[in-house]
């Protein structure tokens, strides 16, 4: 039994489809169509059913397909153990955020694509929050306070913030003295998330509210420089717009706590090399690096 074969209809099984399966290995819908009949073949039963919409698992791809993926994991590592120290292969796919991920992170994976040339990178940037496990990715890379979920983390990184303003609205609007002051302004957010905000040496927690809202950070730096509101965010972005006088920090004695800059990973029991790797890398870059520095 081919593992490739076994490789492909697990992806096929998990993206829903062949096309969507396609992208993710990176071949042609042919070439995973021929896949997938020849491993029917060569069980003797019929794993998914091929509609116009895509494909769904039958029973018996229901009850195949956890044992494929084990066996594909288990692949992996005896791969892993047999490859020269420092030596990896194969592809890893990564999410990373849209705001940081171009400036701060895609050097690390070029770094990474070129101290290992086996290896395939395949990076998505997006400042949303992606499905590891259905979407077919190997880690993400996320910044700020992570949420509860069943992923496991690693933290590789600080990241510092503060909150901004532009000189217009402050002139106009006034600025906060005290965390409970957000309340009478307008914020820029990303959605209807709560402010965490430093009291001595205690957390404040507030609600802010605005009018203008965006899932990027690059959009809110736009919003609060044309004078919309205050936004808080990260020293890396608005750095050199509070350096021109664009921007100025907002509540300097009541700063957010530092966040944190995480490699995230499906559930299991042992991360794949290629992900420790990277995780290393970043921990090397950013630990004491540009972002934690602001």
């Amino acid at each position: 039994m081919d593992i490739e074969d076994l490789r492909t209809f697990v992806e096929v099984a998990d993206a829903g489809g062949v096309t969507s399966a396609a992208l993710r290995l990176g071949i042609s819908k042919s070439m995973v169509s021929r896949r997938l009949v020849r491993l029917e073949a060569e069980l003797g039963v019929q794993l998914l059913a091929r509609t116009t919409r895509g494909a769904s698992l039958t029973e018996a791809g229901t009850t195949f397909r956890d044992s494929a993926a084990r066996v594909c994991a288990e692949i992996d590592v005896a791969r892993e153990t047999i490859l020269p120290e420092g030596d990896l292969r194969g592809r890893l796919r990564v999410a990373a955020p849209l705001s940081f991920g171009p400036t701060h992170f895609a050097p690390v994976l070029a770094d990474m694509a070129r101290r290992h040339p086996l290896i395939q990178i395949q990076t998505c940037y997006t400042d949303r929050f992606v499905d590891l496990v259905t979407e077919g990715y190997d880690c993400a890379i996320r910044v700020g306070y992570l949420q509860d979920s069943n992923l496991i983390a690693r933290r590789v990184g600080p990241i510092y913030g503060k909150l901004v303003a532009s000189r217009g609205y402050i002139k106009e609007h006034g600025s906060p003295e005290k965390p409970e002051d957000i309340a009478a302004h307008q914020a820029l957010m990303q959605g209807t998330e709560a402010w965490q905000l430093m009291d001595g040496d205690g957390i404040v927690t507030v609600y802010p509210r605005g009018r203008f809202k965006a899932d990027n950070a690059i959009a809110l730096t736009a919003a609060a420089v044309a004078g919309l509101g205050i936004a808080w965010l990260p020293d890396g972005i608005t750095d050199q717009y509070v350096a021109s006088g664009a921007l100025v920090p907002v509540m300097p004695r009541h700063p957010p706590p530092p966040a944190g800059i995480y490699v995230i990973r499906p559930p299991g029991q042992h991360p794949a090399r290629k992900v420790r790797v990277l995780t290393e890398m970043l921990i090397e870059c950013f630990e004491q690096g540009p972002v934690a520095n602001g």
